[in-house]
């Protein structure tokens, strides 16, 4: 599985007339994409950072639908008001526990390892970080995604609220702290959002 995001440095006071235009105009369209499989939103409403994801079936229907893409593209940014920039990934590691709810938050880490190291931190993600995110009271899903080429990864927790997230927050840096050091990974970014809109409809990896 494979996944194409768009990041959007939006404008705060646009930020929900672009979610009514994804939810509204680009979400209804995404099925009639060959290979697409569904979108998700993510918001940060203090620094106007939006992210939408494509998941696709595989890598060449991505490819092939690029084109079809970039208007879609173009006209998010100008309903956000912000410039966007877009990313390449394969889906290494999905699992939902849960249905989200409305009130859903994300903490999204970016890090980067050596590319030859990439299947082994795959690996460690799925054996020893997944099973202590579960754990976790008001767990709803996690997702690593990653770019072989470049080593870099994304990988994404998502609570039922923020509270979730909060309280769980000591919790959440440790494990970072120590998966980090055991895969040799570097932290790029880390972020927490608001899951806008989730119908990526991936199936498990794991």
């Amino acid at each position: 599985m494979h996944a194409l995001s768009t990041t959007i440095q939006a404008q705060p006071e646009s930020i929900d007339a672009g979610i009514a235009h994804v939810r509204d105009e680009v979400m209804p369209a995404i099925p009639q994409i060959d290979g697409c499989i569904g979108l998700s939103l993510m918001v940060d409403r203090q620094t106007g950072r939006c992210i939408i994801t494509t998941a696709w079936e595989t890598e060449e229907a991505r490819r092939a639908n690029a084109g079809q893409l970039v208007p879609v593209r173009d006209r998010c940014a100008e309903v956000f008001q912000g410039p966007a920039n877009v990313e390449e990934w394969e889906i290494a590691a999905l699992h939902r526990d849960h249905r989200t709810s409305e009130a859903a938050y994300v903490r999204a880490t970016w890090v980067k390892v050596s590319p030859d190291q990439v299947d082994q931190g795959v690996d460690y993600y799925k054996s020893a970080v997944l099973p202590q995110l579960e754990d976790l009271e008001g767990f709803c899903s996690a997702s690593l995604m990653v770019d072989r080429a470049s080593g870099r990864a994304v990988a994404c927790a998502t609570f039922d609220t923020s509270d979730a997230l909060e309280r769980n927050r000591d919790r959440i840096t440790a494990l970072k702290t120590s998966s980090m050091a055991e895969a040799g990974a570097e932290e790029l970014d880390e972020c927490d959002f608001e899951l806008a809109l989730a119908h990526l409809r991936v199936p498990e990896l794991i």
